[in-house]
């Protein structure tokens, strides 16, 4: 019996290693945890800004469509495009929100017979051929870049 309870008497401080050891792989993982969750917040912050980017271009095509004046007859000169919002400004953008805002160039690429299944009479009409490049910008200075070719039908 000596022997047993002199071995009990030597292993009196092992629950407390046992205990540091447990608390310090805890101690680990919560901070392994807080560093992930860290990274995944940054990235969907990034992505938001980034989203905000690309509908502030997607609201730059729309302007383009709602704007005549930049895909009709003051833009008809090869290599030479229209800038929006504001010809004389290329820096000017429209601001959306205090986060989004837009801007962009509509060129001219010149002058085909229409495409077939555009519901025009061949020879009768032409198609006027335009390339719009449209930028978005968001927060945290992110951007987006929309480029779209289209046509006006004309005679």
């Amino acid at each position: 019996m000596s022997t047993f309870t002199k071995r009990g008497k030597n292993e009196d401080g092992s629950v407390m290693v046992v205990a540091i050891l447990i608390l310090a792989l805890l101690t680990i993982i919560g901070i392994a945890a807080m560093s992930t969750t860290n990274v995944e917040l940054k990235i969907s912050s990034n992505e938001k800004s980034y989203k905000m980017a690309l509908y502030a271009a997607e609201a730059a095509r729309g302007y383009v469509v709602k704007t005549p004046e930049l895909y009709g007859p003051d833009n008809m000169t090869l290599g030479q495009g229209l800038n929006f919002p504001d010809e004389n400004d290329p820096l000017v953008v429209v601001r959306l929100s205090s986060k989004q805002s837009f801007g962009g160039t509509v060129e001219y690429l010149g002058v085909s017979a229409t495409p077939r299944g555009s519901g025009t009479q061949v020879g009768t009409f032409k198609a006027y051929k335009y390339k719009m490049e449209c930028k978005g910008y968001g927060p945290a200075r992110a951007e987006s870049q929309i480029e779209a070719g289209f046509y006006r039908v004309g005679f």
